[in-house]
């Protein structure tokens, strides 16, 4: 499993490193469209390579994507929690009822004690 693991993570650079070698070209990044930005005075501009420019890319729709599940999870966190909460109180209850259940004679307290192995 490690080496598959390796293998997978080994493959993911050399294509990671294929396409960086491929698109080392520089392109400009506008903020806002050219006529926006004329009207307003302002034109925020950035010069990259293309493959810094796919990475980021690729690296901001993870980030948006787990941003988003872990708002869609909120419910079932919630439900996991009450289930907890739920297990815990069962728990203590079932503890309690054990607890009362016991015989309160010395001999049957005795009898109803686990036994215990004979040493060798």
């Amino acid at each position: 499993m490690r080496f598959l693991k390796t293998a997978f993570w080994g493959l993911v650079a050399l294509v990671l490193v294929t396409v960086g070698l491929a698109n080392r070209e520089l392109v400009t990044l506008r903020v806002l469209p050219e006529a926006l930005g004329n009207w307003l005075g302002v034109s925020p501009d950035l010069d990259l390579p293309l493959f810094l420019v796919i990475l980021i890319g690729v690296a901001l729709g993870l980030v948006i994507g787990l941003i988003w599940e872990w708002i869609r999870e909120i419910p079932e966190r919630a439900e996991a929690r009450w289930t907890a909460r739920e297990l815990a109180r069962l728990r203590a209850e079932v503890a309690r009822a054990r607890a009362e259940a016991l015989p309160r004679d010395d001999v049957l307290a005795t009898l109803d004690l686990p036994a215990i192995p004979a040493r060798r």
